[in-house]
């Protein structure tokens, strides 16, 4: 399987500029980045060089404002790569027209005319801060990092998908049991992908040639489940556990199974369901089973019987949920947006600066299965070219007014009373400046280059406070 590290390449960078001075300018301060960079291309026609993006992929985009036709031009720009470092240059500075530009998508702004240094500055501190192993929207989407892969045949699995650390610790540890046949017990909330999980460990396995079947525990009768799981005791239905002869039987939710057939499957356990033939051929049936609640804790309620779980919990899987790998929310909204646009003919292309923030701040309690209803809402009942705040659903924009409310409460009980205060309560600058860095981040939602804006400071500033505020923690 690949890694994060395997994917570095060539930094490519587009400068639309009227101007061929300052142009020329953008584009010497981007071939001297750090790392590898392409000779960066150079346009002053606005259209040629979006035709150009829906060709190739950009990494970097330094973008004159005035020569893309506006702010409302330049959101083309962004949605049409959604993956790109957008910088904003315009001659008529200001810091309306910068928290403007980057509403329209620019992570950062720099007014004309401008020194090489501040824009190399610039444009550094977000290839360092934001894009740490940069790669286009549209290689993301189908690498090993993000998308768990059949060795065999290279092709994804799936859409078992995510780019975080958390994720690809969890694909290492699908690789590494695929090819056991010992039984594997998934955990995680509620639309997590536990199925999608256990048929990704089948396909990678030896048994990929035979059949993944998957009973739902839950919501069906006793008798039900029986007859779906054992069979009615004709040769016509023969149930699950013969049908996956040679195969996986996937027992989603298992401790929504009645004790009297948890028994059964235990029975099944001890019995047969492992046992290998005196020949070495693989076991009759590999089983491998999900809850979505802690499992000891059902053992101590009773209704997990204590031996069928030290059974099941040879191999265990946790499935983190949404909100502890946030840094897979834009990659898995986008990849829903595609194939659902393309599903029903509609032209969206991407998330605009706004809605990328709400969805990333959003807790997502149903997980990627809730995102993923979520973007097909979105996309059934709305059209354009990029998802924008107003087509967001009403509990994502209610979500993200309570918060800023929240912040806004949160700044007035740390504000100080009026009057002269004491030599012990005067804080250090250093705090100061924390302070009121981290109540503009509050305001943005954690936008840094909204904050940075509105503070009449660089982004990289920003950077540059957090790391010493890291490093002043360490030290203590």
């Amino acid at each position: 399987m690949g890694s994060l590290q395997d994917l570095t390449r060539s930094i490519h960078v587009r400068v639309l500029d009227a101007s061929p001075a300052d142009a020329t300018r953008a584009a010497t301060v981007c071939a001297r980045l750090s790392g590898a960079v392409a000779e960066p291309l150079v346009y002053s026609d606005p259209r040629q060089c979006l035709d150009a993006l829906s060709d190739a992929s950009a990494d970097v985009l330094i973008i004159d404002i005035e020569t893309a036709g506006g702010d409302e031009a330049l959101a083309r720009f962004a949605v049409r790569s959604p993956g790109a470092i957008i910088i904003a240059t315009s001659s008529h500075g200001s810091i309306t027209q910068a928290m403007n530009a980057m509403r329209a998508g620019a992570h950062d702004f720099i007014a004309k005319p401008f020194t090489l240094d501040a824009l190399m500055s610039k444009v550094q501190a977000q290839l360092d801060g934001r894009r740490p192993q940069l790669q286009p929207q549209s290689a993301r989407r189908d690498t090993p990092a993000m998308r768990l892969m059949d060795p065999a045949s290279r092709a994804p699995i799936g859409r078992f998908t995510g780019t975080s650390k958390l994720m690809t610790d969890v694909y290492n540890q699908i690789g590494r049991l695929a090819p056991s046949d010992a039984p594997v017990f998934i955990t995680g909330e509620s639309g997590t992908g536990k199925s999608l999980c256990a048929e990704a460990i089948h396909v990678l396995s030896g048994r990929a040639g035979n059949r993944f079947v998957s009973i739902n525990c839950a919501g069906l009768s006793v008798e039900r489940i029986d007859t779906e799981l054992f069979g009615d005791g004709s040769e016509a239905y023969p149930g699950a556990t013969a049908q996956a002869a040679g195969g996986t039987l996937f027992l989603d939710e298992v401790n929504e199974l009645d004790l009297s057939l948890q028994a059964k499957l235990l029975l099944l356990l001890q019995d047969k369901g492992l046992a290998k033939p005196e020949d070495g051929a693989p076991a009759s049936l590999r089983i491998m089973c999900s809850s979505s609640r802690d499992p000891l804790a059902e053992v101590a309620t009773g209704r997990l019987r204590e031996d069928l779980y030290y059974r099941l919990n040879v191999l265990p899987v946790h499935l983190p949920p949404l909100r502890e790998r946030r840094e897979d929310i834009l990659p898995l909204a986008l990849e829903f947006l595609t194939r659902f646009a393309g599903e029903d003919r509609r032209s969206f292309r991407g998330f605009d600066a706004d809605a990328e923030a709400r969805l990333e701040a959003y807790a997502w309690p149903g997980n990627v299965r809730q995102l993923e209803n979520t973007i097909r809402q979105i996309v059934v009942m709305n059209n354009g070219t990029a998802v924008t705040y107003d087509m967001l659903p009403h509990f994502i924009r209610e979500a993200s007014a309570r918060a800023r409310l929240g912040s806004d409460e949160a700044r007035e009980r740390r504000r100080p009373a009026r009057g002269a205060r004491p030599l012990a309560a005067i804080e250090p600058l250093w705090a100061q400046e924390r302070r009121i860095i981290e109540d503009a981040l509050d305001a943005f939602d954690g936008n840094i280059a909204l904050a940075a804006a509105a503070l009449e400071i660089s982004p990289s500033t920003i950077y540059r406070k957090k790391q010493s505020w890291s490093e002043r923690s360490a030290a203590m």
